[in-house]
Formats: structure tokens, C-alpha cells, sequence
């Protein structure tokens, strides 16, 4: 009998709503954020968002949704070992 590995495929969805309200599902942690700059760690990678007068409204760790405010100027994500190295988020290596 031969058993097949069924991949599970990671999903996420991104809702920006006249550049001011932004609702993103499959967020696993946020890494580091201020005014200017929120960085998240998704199932799909490291996003970096970008913008004035940010601020978290709502993060859900049991629905991994994270709900923004502000004017928001991109969305990109980068590499995750950009942002963590041996397993560390960027918090824990400030805080060490």
C-alpha cells in the first residue's frame, strides 16, 4: 500500500482598502513596527510594510489576522533569512 504526503498548501489573503486600511490573513508574528514601518512574519514569508501614521489596530494569533491603519505607500516581501537567523525572530535577538 503506498501512502501519499499531501502537501499542505499555505494560504494568505491581503485586503487594502483605499490605501488606508489593510486586513491580512496567515500572519504568524510581528517582528518589529513603528509608524513608518511594520515587518511581519506570514506563512508565505517575511512582508514589510511601509507607510505614515501606522498603527495595529487588531492581531489575532488563533485566526493569524492582523488588521492596519495609516497611509500605506507598499507592501513587499523579502527573504526570511534576511530577517532571522538559527530559528531567532528580530525581537529576541534585541532583547538578548
Amino acid at each position: 500500500m503506498v501512502v501519499e504526503e499531501k502537501k499542505m498548501t499555505k494560504m494568505q489573503n491581503i485586503i487594502l482598502e483605499n490605501r488606508n486600511k489593510l486586513n491580512i490573513s496567515g500572519v504568524i508574528d510581528v517582528l518589529n513596527f513603528d509608524e513608518q514601518v511594520i515587518t511581519i512574519d506570514t506563512e508565505l514569508g517575511i512582508l514589510v510594510i511601509k507607510g505614515s501614521d501606522l498603527h495595529l489596530n487588531k492581531f489575532n494569533l488563533e485566526s493569524t489576522e492582523l488588521n492596519v491603519e495609516g497611509d500605506i505607500v507598499s507592501l513587499v516581501y523579502n527573504d526570511k533569512s534576511a530577517h532571522k537567523k538559527n530559528g531567532e525572530s528580530l525581537l529576541n535577538k534585541i532583547f538578548k
